[in-house]
């Protein structure tokens, strides 16, 4: 796999592995935990969910310009990752949530947050930008052995960044199983069992604002959740030791992401000697340009700047889209699907196992076009991964309409055997994760490529920061999702999706022939 690819690749791909595994423990579990540790409502968790995501990106754009003007790569990256496990070690620390605590245990966390954002900044886009650099060196060593080797040694350099992106989700695969594991176990230890609902209603009850029908399903549900050495009489004392077990095996599961951080950091340490810093002067004879030249090379410089900024104005919608995996998607898991058997965190592991198996055939595709001599230009596929995202939510969106489904806000307000009966089987996730994957796999590991390929040589760090910025304005916009999954029927909530990537298809399409001539 390595083979025809530069040496350092392998060590850049595991150093983040270890990072993306660390933070999707996270990830997988943080809206819903922000509702089970808080009570806040899916809305306001998925709010404070969409601004940390955000946050990373913004933060991958600053820690782009840091780079860039100190030439300090390697240093900015060790710095991220220290700053991200304190971060985690923040996040680790199991204090029950009280009416009397909860807005400083909340601001606590939200602190815990910035701090793994910022370190994510430092280290996401600069990692990026140095196997970038590899390509780079790559193609100038093949250019001296002549013109078929380069034009040999320019098409690895999106097989490499799909590698590089297979990685990236084997971390991602297992993660999401941590942190609903530590908790069951913890909660199998205190003679409990876990239950989705259960957090919602012991925070209602907590807070005096259970309806006549909830406090119902509290009786059932919490009679339910007991094994066989534990019994209650008191529903106060109840509420408060579930909610307080339930989030502790979460917060244990935390310091796993801690223990990663440290790892990705001993291999980046170890094999820093073989990365190259990404514009970084080379001692040579300083050419001398005409007027004519000059302006010439700065229409081109300027053109590619527009085609970065042209894709990265489609990459937005793109993420507003997929992201929903841990917004309205994971409270669909939860809600409307029946996954007795699995938390609705561990469906999020579909699609890295998805990214993982399918790489390779789509590699192979967009090989074989090569071999025959119409190979998919960057732009193309992106074309075709907004419009495989709009399969996705047109797939969710038509099934919904077959089902009937309210909104979720009345759905979850329902007799809890009502719902049972009207729940969808998991092969409406896998199906829906399949998609969506497929859609993810055509653009963001060709979108790294993409950057990599326009941006000049001395803003290779912030241009990859544009990147995730984009990424970041997407994840802004996360909220609406949960938003009218509560508050709409469910097939008018999938059908906004799926007409956002439908035109960003259209609007990409309409660019293709530019976007092809810049990049050639």
């Amino acid at each position: 796999m390595f083979k025809n690819h530069p040496k350092g690749l392998l060590l850049a791909a595991l150093s983040n592995m270890g990072e993306r595994f660390g933070y999707y423990i996270m990830n997988a579990v943080l809206a819903l935990f922000l509702c089970s540790k808080f009570g806040l409502s899916d809305e306001t968790s998925g709010l404070i969910a969409a601004l940390f995501l955000a946050a990373i990106y913004v933060m991958s754009l600053v820690g782009g310009i840091i780079a860039d003007r100190t030439q300090n790569y390697k240093g900015t990256i060790m710095s991220g990752l220290l700053v991200m496990a304190l971060g985690y070690v923040c996040l680790s620390v199991p204090v029950l949530a009280t009416p009397e605590n909860n807005t400083a245990l909340l601001s606590f966390t939200i602190f815990a947050l910035i701090l793994i954002s910022v370190g994510n900044g430092l280290f996401k886009g600069n990692l990026q930008a140095i196997v970038g650099q590899m390509y780079d060196n790559f193609e100038r060593d093949a250019a001296r052995e002549g013109t078929e080797r380069l034009k040999w040694a320019q098409g690895q350099r999106d097989a490499g960044f799909q590698i590089f992106y297979v990685f990236i989700n084997v971390g991602a695969l297992a993660a999401p199983f941590i942190a609903p594991l530590l908790r069951s176990w913890w909660l199998n230890v205190h003679q409990l069992t876990y239950n989705a609902d259960l957090p919602r209603l012991c925070h209602a009850f907590i807070n005096g604002t259970l309806t006549q029908t909830d406090t119902a399903n509290l009786q059932t549900l919490a009679s339910q959740a007991q094994l066989s050495g534990y019994h209650f009489t008191d529903m106060a004392a109840f509420c408060q030791q579930y909610l307080d077990v339930f989030n502790t095996g979460i917060h244990y599961s935390f310091i796993a992401s801690v223990v990663m951080m440290l790892v990705s950091l001993l291999i980046f340490f170890f094999s820093k000697h073989l990365f190259p810093t990404p514009g970084k002067k080379e001692e040579v004879v300083v050419e001398q340009y005409t007027e004519e030249e000059k302006r010439t090379m700065a229409a081109e410089i300027k053109q590619r700047m527009y085609a970065l900024f042209a894709v990265l104005g489609i990459s937005v919608f793109f993420w507003f889209s997929f992201h929903q995996n841990g917004q309205s998607l994971s409270f669909f898991a939860r809600d409307f699907v029946r996954t007795d058997a699995l938390a609705p965190e561990i469906w999020q592991a579909v699609n890295p196992f998805f990214v993982i198996t399918l790489t390779p055939i789509i590699m192979w595709i967009f090989a074989h076009f090569t071999k025959k001599g119409n190979p998919i230009s960057t732009p193309r596929k992106i074309v075709y991964g907004m419009g495989i995202a709009g399969l996705a939510y047109g797939f969710l969106m038509i099934l919904s309409m077959v089902k009937g489904w309210p909104s979720a806000e009345v759905f979850t307000s329902m007799d809890p055997a009502v719902r049972a009966g009207w729940k969808a089987s998991p092969l409406v996730l896998i199906l829906t994760y399949f998609f969506l994957t497929v859609a993810e796999l055509f653009i963001s590991p060709l979108g790294l490529s993409f950057v990599s390929k326009v941006a000049p040589k001395h803003l290779q760090g912030l241009c990859q920061g544009l990147w995730l910025g984009a990424t970041a304005v997407g994840n802004c916009l996360l909220w609406i999702g949960p938003l009218m999954y509560n508050k709409w029927p469910l097939w008018e909530c999938w059908l906004v999706f799926m007409i956002v990537c439908f035109i960003s298809m259209g609007v990409m399409y309409a660019m293709v022939k530019w976007l092809e001539r810049v990049t050639a």
